[in-house]
């Protein structure tokens, strides 16, 4: 009987102060439930002294963050589409080049107050990342283009500020360290009619990402821009034919944009 009184009090004592950060943070935590909306962004892919392909792009942005089973503690889904049609740059030049970005990933988080009207919500998890660009054809100078597969796994660490505005308005700053763990690359050189190249997988094993957002949010509603950035080194060296070997170059990749979100 001791200690179920024991334990009464104790709970007592907490459930105060569970009460109490809650009310701290609504509107300020992670919201749960569903997302979904759209993105429109300025993009560019470079192979420095080699390849370009900047274009325009817009997509379609959804995710999920589970009901809360512990207090603070939350878990979200995402996932992202875009398409461009982007201008090669290179040998030649090539209009209208069809590039596609599929990307989603997991995280697990925490909400905490960190003020009068302030909260940071830290985060880690797990992402993948597709893109697939269709170059078949040719340049101004004849040369031969051919298709891409790209495929990144990374893991998110990241952390989004929440700042009361006042009437629920909240401002979302975000930023985030992508750490790269593992690129395979897959070009598609049969296209190119080439007599003797094979199509070949590179493996990348390093590089970097980040990206940040700033976001405005009230109740239903969060827009803001965003930026998303990759580095990534050399591959592996991979044979493509007779006495011939290839590697997927070092690139950079930039996009930037304005994202909408209608939040259930």
């Amino acid at each position: 009987m001791k200690k179920i009184l024991a334990g009464a009090a104790v709970l007592s004592a907490i459930s105060p102060a569970v009460a109490q950060i809650s009310s701290q943070l609504e509107p300020l935590a992670t919201r749960r439930g569903w997302e979904v909306g759209g993105q429109l962004a300025q993009y560019h892919y470079e192979e420095p002294n080699f390849a370009q392909y900047p274009g325009t792009r817009a997509g379609i942005v959804g995710a999920y963050t589970f009901p809360a089973r512990w207090n603070r503690v939350f878990f979200r889904v995402d996932g992202r589409g875009s398409y461009g049609a982007l201008k090669y740059r290179g040998s030649g030049t090539q209009d209208s080049v069809p590039d596609t970005v599929i990307e989603t990933r997991g995280v697990a988080g925490l909400d905490f107050p960190a003020g009068s009207g302030v909260s940071l919500s830290p985060y880690l998890g797990l992402g993948y990342r597709y893109l697939y660009n269709d170059s078949r054809g040719y340049t101004s100078t004849n040369a031969a283009g051919y298709r891409r597969y790209s495929n990144y796994l990374y893991a998110p660490v990241g952390m989004t500020a929440r700042i009361d505005l006042g009437n629920r308005w909240v401002l979302a700053p975000n930023g985030e360290a992508d750490i790269f763990i593992l690129g395979k690359q897959k070009s598609q050189l049969s296209d190119a009619n080439i007599a003797g190249l094979n199509d070949v997988t590179n493996t990348q094993k390093h590089g970097y990402g980040y990206r940040a957002y700033l976001m405005v949010e009230k109740d239903h509603l969060a827009f803001g821009a965003f930026m998303h950035y990759w580095s990534i080194k050399d591959s592996d060296v991979q044979p493509i034919g007779p006495g011939v070997a290839g590697r997927e170059p070092a690139n950079w990749t930039r996009e930037s944009g304005i994202e909408f979100r209608y939040r259930f």
